[in-house]
């Protein structure tokens, strides 16, 4: 090659001394014949390289980043500042006990999450998700918190069948599997959600879901469909039953099992499905000094319950319902009891495009008569709440929500064994998306 570039340079100095070419002519002809050499040698430098170190496998072209945040105000035409929901948003009213205790209804930063994620092996996909924004005790703000960790194990090239090893979302309930940046109403309903505090625990899942259906889940999330993601056609595991970011109380693993499918009739699309988890909860500091509970460690924590989804096609209704077991504060004898709970939620929703912004109005009554056994003295519920809403999203990048709650919310434990609160208020949520 070196005998070959050095021929052809002798050739052009005696070409251009014989015909008087310019310099740059010949400084030209010199580049374009270097670049053709160095073509020439590409292929033979790349077949020197391992799998490892061509372009298309390296690490940070398989990894993905994207998140969103939200920011609230919940401070407007409040009629009650004692009605609030711990579990919903910290934000919302307030739990004190002095009898004329008002809320400090600010802006509040509800969620910033960050989400990375990629198929690090054609077998393999892993997802992880931190929250910038926890709150580990009312009146404190904006803790990082690992929401979601876990690895996906596929079996098949399709990857149909897949096993899901870490901290991710417990397959239970439709509204509790939709992501909190897909959902209309700004917190999940009280009846389903009482079940998996964030949703999420530490387990194993095996999920199974043909290709095709993949994709339909795929796209009534990216179409605007208000869909709950993959969570698999058929999903069954165990788990620790404590919650996320806690250590097993107990040597009891839950078990949850969820048949769900999203069938195509003419225009329109359905969901129905159903869930059940059976388990053992192990309470930790929830108790009281003084409230009675017997065996505390292994009380009877099982839910079965039904879903019902016709997607918003323009028109969508979105229903769940559970019954079960479990723990519950009993004010009569100052004690925690197990006994039956129920309770779901209805949704109406409407999706209006315009150009290219979105509407959604949506109105949804819920309604849950149980405990919440991760919350103090596995507080006794009984809700009734109306809301009215619209969602606007004027760019992929930016929604604003607007909320209007009828609330009345029973909510009883041994520092307040009488209260019930009824009360309305206009909630506001500004979500970016990046």
């Amino acid at each position: 090659m070196k005998i070959r570039l050095i021929a052809i340079l002798l050739l052009i100095t005696c070409v251009s001394n014989a015909q008087d070419l310019s310099k740059e002519e010949v400084k030209k002809e010199v580049v374009r014949l270097l670049d053709s050499i160095n073509k020439a040698k590409l292929p033979d430098t790349q077949s020197e390289k391992n799998d490892d170190e061509t372009d298309k496998d390296r690490w940070y072209d398989k990894i993905s980043l994207r998140g969103y945040a939200q920011i609230r105000y919940n401070g407007l035409f409040s009629t009650n500042d004692k009605v609030s929901c711990d579990q919903c948003d910290r934000s919302w009213g307030t739990t004190s006990t002095a009898p004329n205790a008002k809320a400090n209804n600010g802006l509040f930063i509800r969620r910033a999450r960050l989400v990375f994620s990629g198929q690090v092996h054609p077998n393999v996909f892993f997802y992880f998700q931190p929250d910038f924004a926890s709150s580990p005790v009312t009146g404190v703000q904006n803790f990082v918190q690992v929401r979601d960790l876990y690895f996906d194990l596929s079996f098949d090239k399709k990857r149909e069948y897949r096993l899901r090893v870490g901290q991710s979302k417990i397959p239970y309930g439709f509204e509790n599997m939709q992501s909190s940046g897909q959902r209309l109403t700004l917190d999940r309903n009280d009846a389903l959600n009482s079940a998996i505090l964030n949703e999420r625990d530490l387990g194993m899942f095996f999920y199974w879901a043909p290709a095709k259906i993949r994709e339909r889940f795929e796209m009534l999330v990216k179409d605007g469909y208000k869909g709950s993601g993959d969570y698999g056609v058929f999903a069954f595991g165990v788990y620790n039953g404590q919650i996320a970011n806690r250590l097993d109380g107990n040597r009891d693993l839950n078990v949850v099992a969820r048949v769900t499918y999203p069938f195509v009739i003419g225009s329109q699309i359905i969901e129905p499905g159903i869930q059940a988890y059976a388990g053992k909860w192990a309470f930790s500091g929830e108790i009281s000094s003084g409230v009675k509970v017997n065996n505390s460690q292994h009380v009877k924590d099982q839910r079965v319950g039904a879903t019902f989804v016709l997607y918003p096609r323009p028109f969508g209704i979105q229903t769940e319902y559970n019954i079960g077991k479990g723990p519950r504060y009993n004010s009569v004898i100052n004690a925690v009891d197990e006994t039956d709970l129920d309770g779901g939620y209805v949704l109406l929703n409407y999706k209006l495009d315009i150009k290219k912004q979105v509407i959604y109005p949506f109105a949804k009554f819920q309604y849950y008569d149980g405990g919440k056994k991760y919350e103090k003295d596995a507080r006794s519920y009984v809700v009734r709440d109306y809301e009215f809403g619209i969602e606007w999203q004027p760019l992929k990048a930016f929604e604003l929500t607007a909320e209007y709650v009828i609330a009345d919310r029973t909510f009883q434990d041994s520092a307040l064994p009488v209260n019930r609160q009824q009360g309305n208020l206009l909630r506001l949520q500004a979500q970016f998306n990046f």
